[in-house]
């Protein structure tokens, strides 16, 4: 059996996973880590050359000098926009493919023996992040990112469908299953037939997708209970008029992949004009001293750690303090599930698409899979549990079952 590698490319975490010669998948771990973070971080030595890291080395040297180093997170949401071209590090031009093959140099280092010569197979979304999104040119960028780094011909495959194929080792018999894929940026979900076999068969029936889930759902904390605090909502008077507070700042703001957008000079320069005739004028500078002091990734963390303690409580704490700063709040899960109201109707409606190109009822689906940090959100699995029945509706594997069903599929 030739080896296959299966690559999980994701918004948030990166899977690599290798398919033994017994037809098990093993995941590739960082020392014992089975998730890598998408993150790449650069800064300049002692010398003054530069220097870049990815992952959990990547974290440890931005909070090492978060004012010198510059953090890239999120690539993955910007593949398929035709308006990020490049950007400037350190002195330097670098396209998106440029970035995400400095990335994969970092997540498949230590397997490079086993990368050598195998057949890899890469994930994909279903949609790619954007209103704007073009999902060829999404793949078309993703593939280049791993030529670049020394793999060209991947092959590519559907997320969610690479989920349904570890789920389906599970199956004794044949069975309509929909898989429901939550990553970073985006939820994606493909209708799949099994049949057990021998020799097993997969038939793809259906698939859609959607640029909504977890860091939509960290986006509506940050804005409800944060970004408030910052200023969002207020208004200022400069002709003795009260204006409010320009919103588009505290979007970008409250998401990950854009607050780099709010570091322009320009951006700081029209937040601290604005700051001189506000209402709460202190808001605002606490706006400008969490972008200046590149505090938004501890920030990101807490809100991120607030979301996850609601999948198992009523209510959560949320805490966060930066110098005269403080987040000092609680979030009750209703107050949480009102907030996310527009993304769930966003999912249920990619759900529905995804039944509509398969040409079936939800009668006709016999399980339902979940993975993905968000399926473990009680208003995301309800949503399923209500059009299927709770009796058809498992979830696992949340972090690497993508990364081991692309090896199983690269088997077949």
């Amino acid at each position: 059996m030739s080896s296959v590698i299966g690559i999980d490319f994701g918004t948030t975490n990166s899977v690599v996973t290798s398919l033994r010669p017994d037809g098990s998948v093993a995941v590739l771990r960082h020392d014992t880590a089975e998730v890598f973070r998408t993150v790449l971080c650069f800064w300049l030595d002692g010398e003054g050359r530069p220097r870049h890291a990815a992952g959990p080395r990547a974290i440890d040297a931005y909070l090492d000098d978060p004012f010198d180093s510059r953090l890239i997170m999120s690539m993955k949401s910007y593949l398929a926009q035709r308006s990020f071209s490049e950007t400037r590090i350190l002195g330097r031009s670098w396209n998106l493919e440029g970035l995400v093959s400095a990335f994969l140099g970092h997540l498949l280092a230590p397997f490079r023996d086993e990368v050598a010569g195998a057949r890899v197979v890469v994930g994909r979304p279903v949609r790619f992040v954007g209103e704007t999104a073009d999902d060829a040119y999404g793949q078309e960028r993703l593939v280049a990112g791993f030529a670049a780094t020394g793999l060209p011909g991947v092959q590519v495959a559907y997320e969610p469908a690479a989920a349904g194929h570890r789920f389906a080792q599970t199956l004794d018999r044949p069975a309509n299953v929909l898989v429901a894929d939550f990553g970073g940026g985006t939820s994606d979900f493909s209708i799949l037939r099994f049949d057990p076999g021998p020799p097993r068969r997969v038939t793809p029936l259906g698939h859609s997708g959607v640029g909504v889930a977890g860091d939509a759902f960290d986006y509506r904390i940050m804005d409800n209970v944060v970004s408030p605090l910052l200023g969002k909502g207020g208004t200022y008077r400069p002709w003795g008029n009260d204006l409010p507070i320009p919103p588009g700042w505290y979007v970008n703001f409250a998401r990950w992949h854009l607050l780099s957008l709010m570091r322009a000079p320009k951006t700081l320069r029209d937040i601290a004009d604005v700051a001189r005739n506000a209402a709460e004028p202190e808001r605002l500078a606490h706006l400008v001293s969490l972008i200046e002091d590149e505090a938004g990734y501890a920030l990101y963390r807490a809100v991120s750690g607030a979301k996850a303690a609601l999948s198992g409580a009523e209510h959560a704490p949320l805490t966060f303090r930066h110098g005269a700063f403080e987040v000092n709040a609680e979030i009750a899960r209703t107050d949480f599930e009102r907030w996310i109201t527009p993304e769930l109707q966003a999912i249920g409606s990619a759900v529905d698409a995804a039944l509509t190109d398969a040409g079936m009822a939800p009668a006709q689906v016999d399980r339902v899979f979940l993975t993905g940090g968000s399926s473990l959100v009680p208003a995301v699995r309800r949503l399923f549990e209500d059009r299927f029945g709770a009796e058809r509706v498992v979830a696992g594997g949340e972090f690497v079952s993508v990364a081991e069903g692309l090896a199983l599929m690269g088997q077949e």
